[in-house]
């Protein structure tokens, strides 16, 4: 993802999530800062999306919540395979180990196809 999309990502999204997930949690703005490790007014600006943490912040941040930064930056759903992709995946986790790498080889080589078949229209168009 480039950086400015990531930017955007943030900015939309991560100031919701987080006064979201801190709520969730039971923390107070003030509670959070200082289990971070951070001043209350950068939590504050954070929150209304006046400013944009640093990796470190947002790492800082998810370990505290206990989430994935994923679930700290994007919405639910947003990121992820469909759900019937989901299932197909679930179906698979219960393979065995032979069936799984078989199925995993092929989608490499299907990635692989599609990645291939973008660059050459981008060469070529």
């Amino acid at each position: 993802m480039e950086v400015i999309t990531l930017l955007r990502v943030l900015a939309m999204h991560f100031p919701k999530q987080l006064v979201k997930l801190r709520k969730e949690q039971g923390y107070t703005q003030q509670t959070l800062a200082e289990a971070v490790g951070l001043h209350v007014n950068q939590i504050k600006k954070y929150e209304l999306g006046t400013a944009q943490p640093t990796l470190g912040a947002l790492i800082k941040v998810a370990k505290v919540l206990h989430v994935s930064l994923d679930a700290l930056v994007f919405e639910e759903g947003e990121r992820g395979p469909e759900d019937e992709l989901k299932l197909q995946f679930e179906a698979v986790s219960h393979m065995p180990p032979e069936d799984k790498q078989a199925i995993k080889t092929l989608l490499d080589g299907m990635i692989i196809k599609q990645r291939a078949r973008h660059m050459f229209e981008g060469i070529g168009g």
